[in-house]
This record gives structure tokens, C-alpha cells and sequence, in this order.
């Protein structure tokens, strides 16, 4: 009995000594394994992409070295030329008509009547001067132009009073010469001193300035007290231009001067007004070309009723030329210049090709080529200077020609 009580005693304690493990579940092992698989895929994916992004850079950077082996080019091919085509040249708008106003006295000025901008008449008063030196001079003038007349009455008197004392013999004929000569004498007196009178009332009279012409006030460069001096012509009163006609002097070139017509009709355009056309008419030319410039100046009269244009304004003219026959055009963008003479790039079994060409007439934005080219090539546009025979070239639409 007291064994089996010591045996039943030191059983806990054995227990206590060597705890049994209880076994996992069969749930959380399955979410293990699938976290597993899962993380394995991420794996695989990361290594597939970057092995894929590796692959496009590569494919990328061989597509970019391919496409830089060649230069990307725009091309055109020829016009027929013999049509009419249009030249473009700058031109510099002047009133038609235009004057400084100058004063023809001394004196200051006593009151303007125009500022600019202001339209006037002919014949409108301007302006005033006091002429007070004038004014005395004249009065002078004409009380010594009534002395010479008194003497030159007693003159006359005595002249005709010794010619008939000479009829009587009561005289000679020598004291009768004197008399008449000094009434001759007297009688040019008189007409010096009217002669300085109505000298000084014309001074006089220009104390009023006047409008010679319609016109607008462009400058004034006086004004009330200023010191006027006649003699000098440097400086103007006002400046005046009539502007409801305007004069349009263009320079054309030597090689279109043979097409000039006078009487053509012209358009002209102006970058203040860039969606409007103005019409004129090729009124004369100078029949002479310019040696330093190589031009032939032309006057084109435009109608400028309005008041739209303004003198001094820069403008574009616009001239019909007519292209010889069977030559070509093509852009002016397309030309280089080179030591070897003016040359067009040829785009030829994908490959650029420089050939020298001349042409005849340069309308400005084309130009006529009478040698070197056929109406089927492929003619760069906008060359590169550095451009050489037998560059690879691409077309913009990708396409090597």
C-alpha cells in the first residue's frame, strides 16, 4: 500500500519533468505553403522583367544608333517654270507731297495756330510774327519815297520850264540838258525807293504764314516768343505732308529691271496691316541702273485717301515676273553656297548628291534654274553646311529614298 501511494506521488512530478508537444494543424499549414508559392512567383516575375526591360533598352538603343546613321532630310521636287510669278521687295512709303515751312522775316513769333497731326488747307494762316524792325524800315521807306517824289516834281517842272525858255532862245541848250538830265535823275530815285518799299511790304506781309499746300502737320518746332530769323533756313516752323497720296520707292534688282512696265498695277503689303492688300500703279522708274547697288529705282503711287498708311512706314511690293520656258523653280531654302559655285543637294539611291546648277532669275522666295536640274529630282530642303556626296540620308517620313 505505501508503495502504490509513493508511485501515485511521483507520477506529477515525472510529468512536471517531460511535457508533451502538441501537433500543428493542418490549416496553417496550408497557408504556409501558399505564402511560399507566392513569394516563388514574385521571384520569378521580378527576374522576367528585368530581363525583359534589359531586352527593350537593347532593341532601343540599336533602332536609335540605326536611324543616327542616317540624316533625316525634307525633299521637293522642281517646278516648271514660264508662269507668272511674283516678286517680293521692300519698299519705303514718302508723302507725295512735302515741305518745311520756314518764316521770310525777322521778328518773334506771336501765336501758331496748327499743332501736329492737325489737317489743313492751302491758304489756311499758320502762324503770326511781330515784326517791329520791319514795320519801322517800311515807314522809313515810304516817307523817303515821298521826298524823292517831291524832287523829282520840281525836276519835272524845271526841266519843262527850261525847255520852253529853250524854244525862246532865252537859254542854252546846255543849262536845258542839265534840267532834264536831273529829272531823269530824280525819276530813278523815285523808283529805287518804291522798289524798297514794296520789298519791305512783302517782309512785311510774311509776318502771316500761310498753308502752301493740303496737307497734314507732321513737326512743329516753334512757339509763341521764339526769336524768328529770316536769314537763317535751319530752322523750320512747321513741316507739312500731304498724305492722301503716297509716293512708294522700290529698288529692283538688276536681273527682273527688263520686266518694269510703267503703268502695272502692284499690290503692296505691310507688316502693320498683315491680312490687308493695298493696290498702286508703277508710275515712272529711272531708267538707270544704280552702279552701287545694281537696282533700278521705281515709283509706285498709292491712293491713300484714308489716311490708313502713314509716310516712312516699311512695306512690301509685290511685281508680276514671267519665267522663261522650260526652266525650273525651286525654294531658295534649297541653294548652298560653296567655294566650288552655287550647288542643290540630290537625294539619289538614299544617298545625297551635290550637283552645280545656274539660275536666272531670283524672285526672292524661289528661283529659276536654267541648268543642272530635271523636273523628277528629289532636291533637299534646308541643306545642313556640313553636307558632303555620299551621306546617308532618311526622308522625315522615315522612308530612305
Amino acid at each position: 500500500m505505501t508503495q502504490e501511494l509513493e508511485t501515485i506521488a511521483a507520477e506529477p512530478e515525472a510529468s512536471k519533468e517531460a511535457p508533451v508537444k502538441p501537433k500543428p494543424s493542418r490549416k496553417l499549414t496550408a497557408v504556409l505553403g501558399l505564402l511560399a508559392a507566392l513569394a516563388a512567383l514574385g521571384i520569378a516575375f521580378a527576374v522576367y522583367s528585368g530581363i525583359r526591360g534589359r531586352q527593350a533598352a537593347a532593341e532601343s538603343l540599336a533602332q536609335t544608333a540605326q536611324s543616327s546613321a542616317f540624316e533625316r532630310i525634307s525633299v521637293i521636287h522642281p517646278q516648271p517654270g514660264g508662269k507668272t510669278d511674283e516678286v517680293i521687295l521692300p519698299a519705303n512709303m514718302q508723302a507725295y507731297v512735302e515741305a518745311p515751312i520756314y518764316a521770310r522775316t525777322h521778328g518773334y513769333l506771336k501765336r501758331w495756330y496748327f499743332d501736329i497731326g492737325a489737317h489743313v488747307k492751302q491758304g489756311d494762316l499758320m502762324a503770326e510774327i511781330e515784326t517791329p524792325e520791319v514795320d519801322q524800315q517800311l515807314q522809313q521807306a515810304r516817307a523817303d519815297l515821298k521826298s524823292v517824289q517831291a524832287n523829282m516834281d520840281l525836276a519835272h517842272t524845271t526841266a519843262v520850264r527850261w525847255q520852253s525858255l529853250l524854244e525862246k532862245h532865252a537859254v542854252s541848250k546846255q543849262e536845258t540838258d542839265q534840267a532834264v538830265s536831273d529829272y531823269a535823275s530824280k525819276q530813278a530815285a523815285v523808283d529805287a525807293s518804291m522798289a524798297n518799299v514794296r520789298r519791305l511790304e512783302q517782309l512785311q506781309s510774311y509776318e502771316k504764314v500761310y498753308a502752301p499746300f493740303d496737307g497734314v502737320v507732321t513737326a512743329r518746332e516753334t512757339d509763341i516768343g521764339a526769336l524768328i530769323d529770316g536769314d537763317s533756313s535751319t530752322r523750320e516752323l512747321f513741316h507739312l505732308a500731304d498724305i492722301d497720296k503716297l509716293r512708294v520707292y522700290v529698288p529692283v534688282p538688276e536681273v527682273s529691271a527688263a520686266q518694269v512696265r510703267n503703268g502695272e498695277h502692284v499690290t503692296l503689303t505691310s507688316d502693320e496691316f498683315p491680312n490687308q492688300i493695298f493696290h498702286g500703279t508703277l508710275v515712272r522708274n529711272s531708267s538707270a541702273i544704280d552702279p552701287a547697288s545694281r537696282t533700278l529705282n521705281i515709283e509706285v503711287d498709292v491712293d491713300n485717301t484714308g489716311g490708313k498708311l502713314l509716310p516712312g512706314t516699311y512695306a512690301f511690293v509685290h511685281l508680276s515676273s514671267t519665267g522663261t520656258p522650260g526652266h525650273l523653280l525651286i525654294p531658295s531654302t534649297t541653294l548652298l553656297f560653296r567655294a566650288q559655285g552655287l550647288q542643290v543637294g540630290l537625294v539619289t539611291d538614299g544617298r545625297a548628291k551635290l550637283v552645280p546648277i545656274t539660275i536666272g532669275h531670283d524672285y526672292g522666295a524661289t528661283v529659276e534654274v536654267t541648268s543642272g536640274l530635271r523636273p523628277g529630282d528629289a532636291v533637299i530642303v534646308s541643306p545642313s553646311d556640313s553636307l558632303i556626296d555620299g551621306t546617308p540620308v532618311q526622308t522625315e517620313k522615315g522612308a530612305a529614298q
